[in-house]
């Protein structure tokens, strides 16, 4: 009889208590794809009394992750507490050096310390995967390292975060602004404890530094990634980007250029009639495009019970088939560590700005952005009941640089009240 892979699992919150739901559920039929049981020996969380909706008594507990991570039965330690220090670093750590493979959700850990949790886990003989922190249920991490390996990737984006994406949608579909919409989420349970990971593009930010890494063969560099979160969004940006057949995403990209590694995480304008531009509520998509695949688009959950207990049992029942691959998708002393782009590939932008109504504003405003060599392609200005214009620009293709010179020539015109509104236009 082969020898059953046994876990033990740090974290019994919403993820933790699907992975036991799935292992309990579906026994046979794991043991029937992988050739060998998979089973649990012992867990781990900080409070072993409470009813989390499914029994334990079968399993070992442990009140330290890191005994955990270190015992005799356990074969394959499975980090889902969260936090990119203390418990699940020290664990994740303690498992590597004790010859554990290690699965986890944990995005934050893996992109600030993974270069040094891959390098320890080589070392050591061991495999770290961690398809269930990004983009939930979609087998995005699988299908760089796997089914895409052949190819030179040239681009990879996506919308990550479907808190973000459910707040940006609801206001295109209900016409409420964001702070309200920030606050029925947060009654939802939508945010995280600290809702700027959310909203700030933090937690999306996490994600793409991974997928980078993988898709470019560098070590993981979240402090490299541009973040913008989508507080400055108003409801009239929304009407605006759809007026002009856009919608508004906080969209992650990750490319390479002459310049160096461009990672952004930022609110873009995508055309309305995209993949991209189509999706609604809390859903994921991933856009993955390479020399010899062209465009992949994998759309998705991306959270919640199901869909991430679901990737973390993807990872389990790859080990227990025997399949090891390198971190991030080849042995970490090859990563590289690539500059990071101080100017993104030149792009099209959308920009809002309240205009003075009186003669020569507008000329002001078409010579501070001609004097940064920012040429206008569509100009829109509303009606308006005051002294002040509605005016939309959307601009030829400029670089950040040349926007940001002519936004600040904007500000010394005299004619625009107020910060102007400028958002990437994300050509697919």
């Amino acid at each position: 009889m082969t020898e059953p892979l046994r876990l033990g699992i740090a974290g019994l919150g919403t993820v933790g208590i699907g992975v036991v739901k799935i292992i309990r559920r579906h026994a046979a039929l794991l043991e029937a794809r992988t050739g060998r049981p998979v089973v649990i020996t012992a867990v781990s969380a900080r409070d072993a009394t409470k009813d989390r909706g499914v029994s334990l008594k079968d399993y070992a507990w442990e009140t330290d992750p890191v005994a955990l991570a270190t015992r005799d039965d356990v074969d394959v330690f499975v980090e889902l507490m969260g936090g990119h220090e203390g418990p699940a670093r020290l664990a994740t750590e303690a498992a590597l050096a004790a010859g554990k493979d290690v699965v986890t959700a944990n995005k934050a850990l893996l992109a600030i310390h993974g270069q040094d949790l891959a390098e320890r886990a080589e070392a050591n003989g061991s495999v770290i995967r961690f398809e269930a922190a990004v983009a939930g249920g979609i087998p995005v991490i699988k299908s760089l390292t796997e089914s895409l390996a052949g190819n030179e990737i040239t681009r990879v984006m996506g919308v990550m975060n479907g808190t973000c994406n459910y707040i940006l949608t609801q206001m295109e579909a209900t016409g409420r602004g964001y702070n309200a919409l920030f606050e029925e989420c947060g009654k939802l349970g939508y945010l995280e404890a600290d809702p700027l990971l959310d909203v700030g593009g933090i937690d999306a930010g996490h994600k793409l530094a991974l997928l980078a890494s993988i898709a470019f063969g560098t070590k993981p560099a979240f402090d490299d990634v541009k973040l913008e979160g989508i507080q400055r969004i108003a409801i009239e940006d929304i009407r605006h980007a759809a007026d002009m057949g856009y919608r508004i995403k906080l969209l992650g990209v990750a490319q390479r250029s002459a310049r160096g590694l461009e990672q952004r995480m930022t609110p873009c304008l995508v055309p309305a009639n995209s993949p991209l531009g189509q999706l609604e509520g809390g859903t994921n998509m991933v856009v993955i495009e390479g020399d010899a695949i062209e465009q992949v688009v994998l759309r998705g959950p991306g959270a919640g019970e199901g869909p991430t207990a679901s990737a973390v049992m993807g990872d389990v029942l790859d080990i227990a088939r025997g399949l090891r691959i390198s971190t991030f998708g080849q042995p970490a002393k090859t990563l590289s560590e690539e500059p990071a782009a101080q100017t993104g590939l030149p792009a099209p932008y959308y920009v809002r700005m309240a205009l003075q109504d009186k003669p020569g504003a507008l000329a002001k405003v078409a010579a501070a952005l001609g004097d940064a060599g920012v040429s206008i392609h569509r100009m829109r200005q509303y009606d308006h009941a005051t002294t002040v214009a509605p005016v939309l620009i959307v601009t030829h293709k400029c670089t950040s640089a040349m926007l940001e010179q002519a936004l600040e020539a904007l500000a010394a015109t005299g004619v625009v009240e107020g910060a102007p509104v400028a958002l990437r236009i994300e050509e697919l």
